[in-house]
């Protein structure tokens, strides 16, 4: 059997009683290794299951999954993913290659950023499109989150708004010169995402386009959801340009239509005193930034 077993969000204790069982048991057990980071690192991990770990990283889950599988069709091997196997990031490519090959596979979830989210006191419910925010490069600043976020926003929906993660990434000259030598890890913050949210809105705005959002439309900060220390933080998208919320994970959420339990529960997490007071009643139960 090849398992898939999510590990939560927080540290080695958040994995579930039935994961940790079957990780015992498995004759390998891998850690994806790219997709999302825990607060704790592989050494505790190994502490805490009592077993070693495979690093996994996306040259060996994309080509070489094949090694991942060998012997899972007459032993047990296991696939650590950081949240839930099947929340913000999936392996359906891994699941298929299993299936191909005849080797029956089970999925142990766990709690992922996609309904994590809802510590912040927005209704999960009233969320749209989930969309990925890409660090932008001297060449390549792509804007298409953007649109999508538009999309929510015309439907009175969230928007949660994954932020890019650089892992084992190569320079141009290094890719080029065919050397295996990577750039230091990088996780972009929130302050980084609504700063590239205010240059579209900016660029946007110069065009004549109708704006979608803008410098005072109500954004959340997450950072670190599920650990001890989780950071959250409600403001204006200015405001959070400047936030400071600490160590990766980050998390940003363009919020759409609120209900007013929604506000009640992001004032207590609001920058500052007034960081609300921008917002509009559309009717008696609807606000909007």
């Amino acid at each position: 059997m090849l398992y898939f077993i999510g590990l939560g969000l927080g540290d080695a204790k958040d994995i579930t009683v039935k994961g940790l069982e079957i990780v015992k048991q498995c004759s390998r057990v891998y850690l994806e290794a790219y997709t999302s980071i825990l607060t704790v690192g592989k050494d505790a991990l190994e502490e805490y299951y009592g077993r070693e770990l495979i690093l996994a990283d996306r040259d060996m889950v994309e080509q070489e999954a094949d090694e991942i599988l060998r012997g899972a069709d007459i032993s047990d091997v296991a696939f650590l993913v950081v949240g839930d196997p099947f929340g913000a990031t999936t392996h359906s490519d891994l699941v298929l290659r299993a299936v191909n090959a005849g080797i029956q596979y089970r999925v142990i979830h766990n709690a992922s950023i996609m309904n994590a989210v809802g510590c912040c006191g927005l209704q999960l419910y009233n969320f749209g499109e989930t969309v990925s925010i890409v660090f932008w490069t001297d060449t390549w600043r792509p804007e298409s989150f953007y649109d999508k976020i538009k999309k929510n926003r015309d439907l009175g929906m969230h928007t949660l708004c994954l932020l890019d993660i650089k892992v084992k990434e190569q320079s141009m000259e290094n890719l080029m010169r065919g050397r295996k030598v990577y750039e230091p890890p990088r996780y972009m913050t929130v302050s980084q995402a609504s700063g590239q949210l205010l240059e579209i809105v900016n660029n946007r705005r110069n065009r004549g386009d109708d704006l979608a959002i803008s410098e005072e439309t109500i954004c959340v900060g997450l950072a670190r959801v599920g650990a001890e220390d989780q950071a959250i933080r409600a403001g204006t998208l200015s405001q959070l340009a400047t936030c400071d919320l600490g160590g990766p994970l980050h998390s940003l959420i363009v919020t759409g239509n609120l209900h007013p339990l929604e506000v009640d529960m992001l004032r207590l997490s609001a920058v500052t005193a007034d960081a609300l007071q921008g917002l509009r009643a559309a009717d008696s139960s609807t606000y909007t930034s």
